[in-house]
């Protein structure tokens, strides 16, 4: 079975949908899952709305794709990306792709990617249209990579550990509703055996099967965990291993 640290990722971006400001952001969210390897991005370079991308380019090691526009109202860069794509997919030489964009134009490719076998992963901003998103293995939102989460710890100098910060209240934090918790319930209850209990990492690998954005930190959190924790419909337990600094974590609904 292959590691994080196997799996080769190609990323693509587009640049005309997706801003510029957080590539460091980006690139630090998808290492999390791979390794990049083919790092891309596609647009005009001739416009001067793009001109902002290019300070940030060298520093991230991504190549960019010159597409001119050649007609007005035809989008040249998607179909520069999609082309790009299925050469590398024919290359054998990724396990993943990570799309890069707030597109719909993108979902078909994400869609022809899973056919043959491969990670898709999508980064784009919450108006990302819900098509891309659920052609997607996981989808995350832009807006949530520099949001503080209320489960973080920062350590001063000294090494003491300050308490937990309070959760900035953003527009991109989204409220635990009853859709997000009827979706847990529904995963814990496919999953448990016959006391009710559910390891919580299959929980959280289903939960992303059947929501492909589901992400804790929509909502504040870093993790799962204290995410259910903080509902309070959920019992939590924590058992030990052969080796004491990992601990496996279960969950159940409440009686």
């Amino acid at each position: 079975m292959k590691t994080t640290k196997d799996i080769r990722i190609a990323v693509l971006i587009d640049a005309d949908n997706i801003p510029s400001f957080n590539i460091k952001g980006m690139m630090e969210e998808i290492a999390k899952y791979g390794t990049p390897t083919f790092k891309r991005i596609y647009g005009d370079w001739t416009k001067p709305n793009l001109t902002h991308w290019k300070s940030v380019l060298l520093e991230n090691a991504i190549t960019p794709i010159q597409q001119y526009s050649y007609t007005t109202g035809k989008n040249a860069t998607d179909s520069a990306m999609i082309i790009d794509a299925m050469d590398i997919l024919y290359t054998e030489k990724v396990d993943g792709f990570c799309i890069v964009s707030s597109d719909s134009d993108f979902t078909r490719l994400a869609t022809r990617l899973r056919e043959a076998g491969m990670i898709v992963m999508g980064l784009g901003e919450k108006k990302t249209p819900n098509p891309f998103i659920v052609a997607c293995d996981k989808f995350i939102y832009l807006e949530i990579l520099n949001v503080p989460t209320a489960d973080s710890r920062y350590k001063v100098e000294t090494g003491k550990e300050k308490a937990a910060p309070k959760v900035v209240q953003k527009e991109t934090l989204k409220k635990v509703d009853h859709e997000t918790i009827n979706l847990i319930r529904s995963t814990i209850t496919d999953l448990a055996d016959d006391s009710g209990w559910a390891f919580l990492g299959e929980v959280g690998n289903l939960i992303l099967k059947k929501q492909p954005d589901f992400d804790p930190r929509n909502f504040g959190f870093g993790k799962l965990a204290p995410l259910i924790k903080s509902i309070g419909k959920f019992e939590i337990d924590e058992r030990g291993t052969d080796k004491k600094s990992i601990k496996l974590v279960y969950v159940r609904v409440k009686g």
